[in-house]
């Protein structure tokens, strides 16, 4: 497939790897101009490229940019065509993204997402650490391969974001309607705790809606004082514990 990533940050850097590697043609954009990503993020193949040439022309866009920027794209990427599949990755985070109101008020943050992007969406790789993302791919049928809830509302949009999960090294797990993709959100029991596709349904039915922002807050503080700062990526086993103990 033809896929454009805006983002290269942790998240994105690794599926521009990943996929390319799988076989897809991918173009890689960011903020600051292609003569900016580094080289590793292209190794398997990928493309740097400008905003406008990542979204031209591609079968896929994957959106891996923190969610308050969400707003910044949102008018080249509401012109895709309508067929153009549409993957989020992002997470709100009060401290990074500011407080946003709808959110805070209980609003799904993928709807929110929806709302200003003004077209439909998939999303996807949100729930999973960046370093389990980077180190813990495994073949498919794999024993014990992680698995990645995917949340959509039209079938082709969760078909093709399972489908890149699964090229990705991870199995694609369907998580159902944008309205319930709160049930992996951060704080969940189903976020970033490294399950198996055996043990995600019962993880994201055991969310609690109005637990998760406490839930989220208590980790990120964790991870400051541990870590120095919200932004500094844990690695993925003390990570994975932290969030397990927290949410599960």
């Amino acid at each position: 497939m033809k896929i454009g990533i805006l983002g290269v940050g942790h998240i994105g850097k690794t599926l521009a790897q990943r996929l390319a590697k799988a076989g897809h043609s991918v173009k890689v954009a960011n903020s600051r101009g292609p003569e900016t990503i580094a080289q590793d993020v292209l190794a398997f193949g990928a493309q740097a490229v400008l905003t406008e040439d990542a979204l031209t022309d591609v079968d896929v866009v994957i959106l891996s940019i923190p969610l308050g920027r969400i707003p910044d794209v949102a008018p080249l990427v509401s012109k895709l065509p309508d067929e153009t599949v549409v993957i989020d990755t992002s997470n709100y985070y009060p401290f990074r993204d500011d407080k946003i109101e709808a959110i805070e008020a209980g609003q799904v943050e993928s709807l929110w997402v929806v709302e200003h992007l003004g077209r439909p969406i998939a999303k996807a790789w949100n729930a999973i650490g960046s370093a389990s993302l980077a180190h813990k791919a495994a073949p498919t049928g794999s024993a014990g391969r992680i698995a990645i809830p995917v949340a959509a509302d039209r079938q082709k949009d969760r078909e093709i974001a399972i489908s890149l999960v699964n090229d990705s090294g991870f199995d694609g797990f369907d998580a159902g309607s944008l309205a319930d993709s709160w049930h992996q959100q951060p704080g969940a029991p189903a976020y970033c705790t490294d399950l198996t596709r055996e043990e995600m349904g019962p993880a994201l039915a055991a969310a609690e809606k109005d637990r998760l922002p406490k839930r989220r807050d208590l980790g990120v503080a964790v991870m400051q004082e541990r870590l120095g700062d919200g932004t500094t990526n844990p690695d993925a086993d003390w990570g994975v514990r932290l969030v397990r103990a927290i949410n599960m």
